[in-house]
């Protein structure tokens, strides 16, 4: 296993860089690492402002690195963003899950998918990833510094000055920008003195919180295809859906934060939502249904036969607030708890009331605006050589490997321009 420490840069800092890319992500190492294997005269820097490069690589996944998904059509991939669509979908043409997948077969290092379409490394290891950059990033002489975050920026003759801490100063050619987002909008200044302009950023892929609610009680518990719909919007999911000790989690609410983004910052965070535990049925034909079950369970006690595959947990709870005790039988409901538990199974309500950070599922929404930015070339239109990937632009993605798919594609394409402009 290589370890970070073997490849950090022990160079004295003077001297001129051909690119220096700020950040030490995925975005930031793919850009870095192409960049140097395609002009190998490039000298190449990556500063990174912590002590821990590939953080988010490291924990995506549990542990494991949700590369990329399983969807191949551009048409098909781009509307898994609820942010630049038409921005990806000029990118992809350049580089999408296919050249993802061939990368890293080229390194060695195999993917394989999963039934849901998310794709890991066939050694179910982040490390795995991690360990394939740094080996890169080692064969081609790409220098990298940490704890440095850089202070100031200014672009004069042509050419990059970045200040550092100790009044140290670093010179390049080229610079990339693959710092990932930020969740308040003054911490963008030192982009926007560059001359760009920022799409406010909120948060994105957060879970629902859903305080002095009985639901909590049932933490763990999971139902495989549920729908959750915000009242009063026309955003609803259809995905597995968790439940947690403050609310709501899983896919189906993680890609609905992602979708509500921005009008559930708006809202401030308080909401209600609609959830139908059952997905394929809807109130009038779970109606029609109804009869059926009454008559083919008539003398069973409902509590012991669940015809819905619910979790028994769940659905004990479902039958206490519709106010049927679980020894009543089938045959004895009235038509009031009948009513009720219609009702509640294809849309019950909750009222959310706060969100929770997803782990390291998190992002932000918003960033440097796409009007900005070459799609093609992931060049600043405002400032030549400057160059941006990443989440510090304003595309984020569902939750799947959506996400790190933008990451390879934008560092991908930056290192591409700026090797061929450098040779």
């Amino acid at each position: 296993m290589m370890n970070d420490k073997n490849i950090v840069s022990k160079s004295p800092l003077q001297g001129d860089r051909g690119l220096i890319v700020i950040g030490g992500g995925a975005a930031g190492f793919f850009c870095a690492i192409n960049a140097a294997k395609n002009n190998p005269s490039l000298k190449v820097m990556i500063i990174e402002k912590s002590n821990k490069l590939l953080s988010k690589v490291k924990v995506s996944g549990g542990g494991r690195c949700n590369v990329t998904h399983a969807c191949f059509e551009i048409d098909e991939l781009i509307k898994k963003y609820p942010r630049g669509q038409n921005f990806l979908k000029k990118a992809f043409h350049w580089f999408n899950t296919k050249d993802t997948i061939e990368w890293f077969k080229e390194r060695n290092v195999k993917l394989k998918r999963e039934s849901d379409g998310r794709m890991f490394p066939e050694t179910n290891s982040s490390q795995t990833i991690i360990d394939c950059f740094l080996k890169e990033a080692n064969k081609y002489n790409v220098e990298i510094l940490l704890n440095c975050e850089v202070k100031e920026i200014k672009n004069e003759s042509n050419s990059f000055k970045l200040l550092i801490p100790d009044s140290q100063l670093l010179t390049s050619d080229f610079l990339c920008i693959a710092c990932g987002g930020y969740p308040k909008s003054n911490q963008f200044d030192w982009l926007k003195k560059l001359g760009h302009s920022i799409e406010e950023p909120v948060p994105s892929l957060f879970t629902f919180n859903i305080p002095n609610n009985k639901i909590t009680e049932l933490m763990g518990v999971s139902v495989e295809n549920a729908t959750i719909k915000i009242a009063g919007t026309k955003l609803q999911e259809q995905a597995p859906l968790l439940i947690t000790h403050w609310g709501m989690s899983g896919p189906a609410v993680l890609k609905l934060s992602a979708w509500g983004a921005k009008l559930l910052s708006e809202k401030n965070y308080h909401f209600e939502i609609t959830v139908n535990w059952l997905s394929s049925r809807n109130e009038n034909s779970l109606r029609e249904e109804w009869i059926f079950f009454r008559e083919k369970f008539a003398s069973q006690k409902i509590g012991n036969k669940n015809p819905f595959d619910l979790p028994n947990r769940l659905w004990n709870y479902l039958l206490k607030e519709s106010f049927i005790k679980e020894d009543a039988r089938w045959a004895e409901l009235t038509s009031k708890q009948q009513n009720k538990l219609i009702q509640i199974l294809t849309a019950q309500a909750f009222q959310v009331k706060g969100k929770t950070t997803f782990k390291e599922e998190f992002v932000t929404c918003g960033g440097i605006k796409l009007n900005e930015i070459d799609a093609n070339t992931m060049q600043s239109k405002i400032v030549k050589h400057l160059f941006f990937a990443g989440e510090i632009i304003d595309i984020d993605g569902i939750t799947g490997g959506f996400n790190f798919q933008n990451a390879w594609t934008t560092g991908w394409i930056a290192a591409k321009t700026i090797a061929e402009e450098s040779n």
